[in-house]
């Protein structure tokens, strides 16, 4: 499901769950718990690279699993994706995301957690179109986007809900530089081994969580029983039923499992 390499000093951390390593309870739960075992200060790990295994780094969440498992599923899922999410973005340590391939909705918000982002140039898109699928943001996911992009650009992110090719999403600034695809990986550790050698570790986790304390502390206040209650509605309605159809019948690049 994760698989965990390191080397000098540098954990790249793969996601290895299904075709598209999709997002779902059991896969959440093990980001979660694998970014809190790195994030250790006296443990070997300096910083960290999160890159997907196969054609995608992740095309978002298994929204299968959550028209199958209803109100209750939903229910335990949102919370455990909001944790997967924050572990990433409040890892103390340089994280860098090396985008292999599609890195849609839940994907791009996974990446975007990440201090830099490199996406291999190619067929993948990147992007955020949860409201296309009729689904609001966790809040979470609204906070993190807004801190890659800032208000206006997460804004127009959001309504859009396109799905971009790497070329345009340097543009947009959902990523910071693109890839060959053969020499990604090679250049995410060598960014992750600069920011951990450049900028003393003590530094940087402190500096780290003062950029996300404001942040950090709205999503302490916020309680979602409104997003949960949108998203059972949506797995009950049709409406996610009828986007995994357009989807497949289109030959986009989301997959069933994704927005």
């Amino acid at each position: 499901m994760i698989e965990v390499d390191v080397v000098d000093g540098i954990a790249v951390v793969r996601l290895a769950h299904g075709k598209v390593n999709a997002l779902d309870l059991e896969l959440c739960r093990a980001i979660e718990r694998t970014m809190r075992g790195l994030d250790d200060k006296e443990g070997p790990v300096q910083a960290v690279v999160v890159t997907g295994a196969g054609r995608a780094f992740s095309a978002g969440v298994d929204l299968k699993r959550v028209v199958d498992g209803g109100a209750a599923y939903v229910a335990e899922f949102l919370p455990a994706l909001s944790g997967a999410f924050r572990s990433v973005f409040n890892l103390g340590k340089p994280v860098v995301a090396a985008v292999n391939g599609h890195a849609i909705a839940g994907g791009c918000v996974l990446a975007a957690a990440c201090d830099h982002r490199i996406m291999a140039s190619g067929t993948g898109r990147i992007g955020v179109p949860e409201l296309r699928v009729g689904v609001p943001f966790p809040y979470t996911a609204l906070e993190i986007m807004r801190f890659a992009l800032g208000p206006v650009g997460a804004r127009h992110a959001i309504f859009d809900g396109a799905n971009h090719e790497p070329e345009a999403a340097l543009a947009l600034g959902l990523i910071d530089e693109l890839s060959d695809p053969e020499t990604l990986l090679d250049q995410a550790v060598a960014v992750a081994r600069r920011m951990a050698t450049d900028i003393a570790a003590d530094a940087f986790r402190y500096t780290k969580a003062q950029l996300r304390h404001e942040v950090n502390e709205r999503l302490d206040r916020v309680a979602e029983p409104e997003t949960v209650r949108l998203w059972t509605t949506a797995a009950t309605d049709g409406r996610i039923r009828a986007f995994m159809d357009r989807t497949v019948g289109s030959g986009a690049p989301t997959q069933p499992e994704a927005p």
